[in-house]
């Protein structure tokens, strides 16, 4: 008698620049993004002597960032000698939408051995917040050799498709910033030129509800696109986690 099995469709990832990691559930990988900022975290504090975080907070990566606290294995990241700096900050935060700074502050420096002057946040009242806060990126990344004076990691998550929609109103980056303001997305911003630059970028994107962005990432040139999904390191290595909700399927063969 010939037994009979289910067979198990596979995902099929979207056509995707750099390196796709898919694992089956969201929370595996989590911990496939969570054990590449380990590694890097401890390699670039080995030989740069600190490390240098960008994190962009969202729906896909706050898990993550929790997942970074309570997970014993994961407390082995370099927190003392790492600078904790913002992909980007709203416009005009108050008690209805906090700072992106007050969230990765409680979730991450409070929790953590990190130095709470190496949290670096947009001060509001300065004359020009995001040319203040440029100023402070090429202090503290202008102690490095020339070549290495760039972010060590950035961690985006993937926008939703309104936001993508509403990037195509927004006006292009000037191509000598790194931090601008934009008031039609109502948000201070990293610009494509500081991300590009980066040694590493991991884009969270698990979840069904990433799949359209990502087919949309595989169909649309990258220009008209959310900065998010247009960035492409030089010289840096970008990754996207992904879990088998975020991929189409291929039909069970019989």
């Amino acid at each position: 008698m010939i037994e009979s099995y289910d067979l198990v469709p596979e995902p099929v990832p979207p056509r995707l620049p750099g390196t796709v990691i898919v694992r089956q559930a969201a929370d595996d990988a989590i911990d496939a993004a969570a054990a590449d900022l380990l590694i890097h975290s401890r390699n670039c504090v080995r030989t740069f002597g600190d490390f240098h975080l960008a994190i962009s907070v969202s729906p896909p990566v706050e898990p993550m960032l929790r997942r970074l606290m309570y997970d014993p294995p994961l407390r082995e990241i370099p927190w003392k000698r790492t600078h904790l700096w913002l992909v980007d900050e709203h416009l005009s935060p108050g008690p209805s939408r906090p700072a992106n700074f007050d969230l990765l502050f409680g979730l991450i420096v409070e929790q953590s051995d990190m130095p709470p002057e190496q949290a670096h946040a947009v001060t509001f009242t300065a004359d020009d917040p995001a040319l203040d806060y440029e100023r402070q990126l090429g202090e503290h990344l202008g102690w490095r050799e020339k070549g290495h004076d760039r972010l060590d990691f950035v961690l985006l998550g993937v926008p939703t498709p309104e936001e993508s929609a509403a990037f195509h109103a927004l006006p292009d980056d000037p191509a000598d910033r790194l931090f601008v303001h934009r008031p039609l997305d109502e948000r201070y911003s990293m610009t494509r030129r500081i991300l590009n630059a980066a040694r590493f970028v991991a884009l969270m994107a698990p979840g069904e509800s990433s799949r359209s962005a990502l087919e949309s990432l595989a169909a649309t040139p990258p220009a008209s696109l959310h900065p998010w999904l247009a960035v492409r390191p030089v010289g840096g290595e970008l990754r996207w986690y992904l879990d088998h909700a975020a991929c189409a399927f291929t039909p069970p063969t019989t």
